[in-house]
């Protein structure tokens, strides 16, 4: 079974991140320009939570807030479920169906390294289901 580092690998591990103090605004612009759902909250270099499209839609729109004067730190997730390099594909999925969560910080030591998420932990499922059916066709064929 595939682990962690693996898929960074193979998506990159590019992290996007946003400081705890900056307005609700910017992280949803730097959502869009990325064509990502969620942000990386960083205090300095230490993970601090995750921010959202649904903590936007949730703690914001419906609640009448205003982008520009509510910070980051007020919506976003705090108590961050997160994985590192060596979890397997499959512990990542169990957090994420049993916790609903849609993105997993990946931490090595005190550092986030990367941030895998619901469709990148799909695809490697299929990616491996697909191989093992590769496989037993050929078994069978052979």
């Amino acid at each position: 079974m595939r682990n962690v580092r693996h898929l960074l690998e193979v998506k990159g591990s590019e992290v996007y991140s946003i400081g705890p103090d900056a307005p609700v605004v910017d992280a949803i612009r730097s959502m869009a320009q990325q064509g990502i759902g969620a942000l990386v909250v960083l205090q300095g270099d230490r993970l601090a939570g995750v921010v959202s499209e649904r903590d936007y839609a949730r703690k914001v729109v419906l609640q009448g807030r205003s982008s520009s004067s509510t910070r980051v730190d007020e919506i976003m997730t705090a108590d961050v479920v997160q994985v590192g390099p060596e979890d397997t594909v499959d512990r990542c999925m169990q957090l994420v169906t049993d916790r609903r969560l849609r993105h997993l910080p990946v931490v090595e030591g005190d550092r986030v390294v990367g941030v895998v998420s619901i469709g990148d932990l799909v695809k490697a499922v299929i990616e491996a289901q697909q191989e093992e059916l590769d496989q037993l066709q050929r078994y069978i064929a052979g």
